[in-house]
């Protein structure tokens, strides 16, 4: 497969929770025995594959916008497992000719989880970048690092972009509420850290962050001058949101932009491929086509669906 870059003004940013993108070794310091040939998911080297060739067909997918096409510059990405499986998805898998370079954080969770960003060095030259611990509350487990990477875009301009995959609800939202404030809290004074230097930073920040738009979590960082440009966005083909849950759509995924990046916003959509779901058989409608379905493999792709912000720098 051929891809090509036009350097125009546009920039794309996607933001993907891939859905347990493990590769099928188990490594003893985590828990992902349940991705391995022997382990409940029965996960091998095939369905392993399978799902890096499927998440590249999500990312390339992003690329089309309005009968133009071009891949996505920026690709913001929530629950990959390791170095080794962002090599394979860059170099190996249908993405390899996108030429996407990336850089990923090693974070303490325990399944092994990590977020990582994908960038066209052809519009993103990355400057610095540092992962962001979030140190765990009393009888919290450990949470995934936020990335934070800096690069020069084709402007000339410097851009900031937090990647974010915040603790999920399980256990409960309201109990599990002050764990996602401490993601919050460490965003917000990341934030005030970057305006202490730069009077107006460009700044994004993309990611899963297990609440929806009008969660205090959320509305704290948007209190920082960030607006929440995906709050409203749903797809072309029946979405209102990235994800489904009981019949009703919603978004846990979120991008949020500082003011110097609002006049540069062309759109931002859920990119709700007609390949990227299936009939919703319970509740109407269609949803995410997932790799699992409960514990039957469904050769999908996510339980998310990508969201796709567009800018225009000049």
């Amino acid at each position: 497969m051929f891809f090509s870059l036009l350097l125009t003004s546009l920039l794309t940013l996607v933001e993907l929770n891939c859905e347990n993108l493990f590769d099928y070794r188990h490594d003893s310091l985590k828990q992902d025995f349940e991705f391995t040939p022997d382990g409940d998911r029965r996960w091998t080297r095939t369905k392993y594959w399978t799902k890096l060739n499927n998440t590249a067909k999500s990312i390339i997918s992003c690329g089309d916008a309005d009968g133009d096409w071009q891949v996505p510059d920026l690709v913001a990405l929530c629950e990959v497992e390791n170095d080794s499986v962002m090599h394979d998805l860059t170099k190996r898998s249908l993405l390899r000719n996108a030429n996407y370079e990336y850089i990923m954080t090693d974070s303490p969770d325990e399944r092994g989880i990590d977020v990582a960003l994908l960038y066209h060095p052809g519009s993103f030259a990355p400057v610095n970048h540092h992962a962001l611990r979030i140190k765990p509350a009393d009888g919290m487990r450990p949470t995934r690092d936020i990335l934070y990477v800096s690069g020069r875009i084709i402007t000339g301009d410097t851009l900031h972009i937090f990647v974010v995959h915040a603790p999920s609800r399980y256990g409960g939202e309201r109990h599990t509420r002050p764990h996602r404030k401490l993601v919050a809290d460490r965003l917000c004074s990341a934030i005030d850290s970057l305006r202490s230097v730069c009077q107006e930073p460009k700044i994004i920040i993309a990611g899963d962050f297990n609440d929806y738009a009008d969660s205090p979590a959320i509305m704290q960082i948007c209190s920082k001058g960030m607006t929440n440009i995906s709050a409203k966005a749903t797809g072309g083909n029946g979405a209102e949101g990235t994800y489904k849950y009981k019949g009703r759509w919603k978004s846990l995924d979120q991008i949020m932009i500082s003011a110097a990046m609002e006049d540069k916003l062309e759109s931002c959509r859920v990119n709700d491929a007609p390949f990227m779901l299936e009939n919703d058989d319970k509740y109407g409608g269609m949803q995410p086509l997932r790799t699992y379905r409960a514990w039957r493999y469904r050769k999908g792709y996510s339980d998310h669906l990508p969201l796709v912000a567009r800018f225009r720098l000049r």
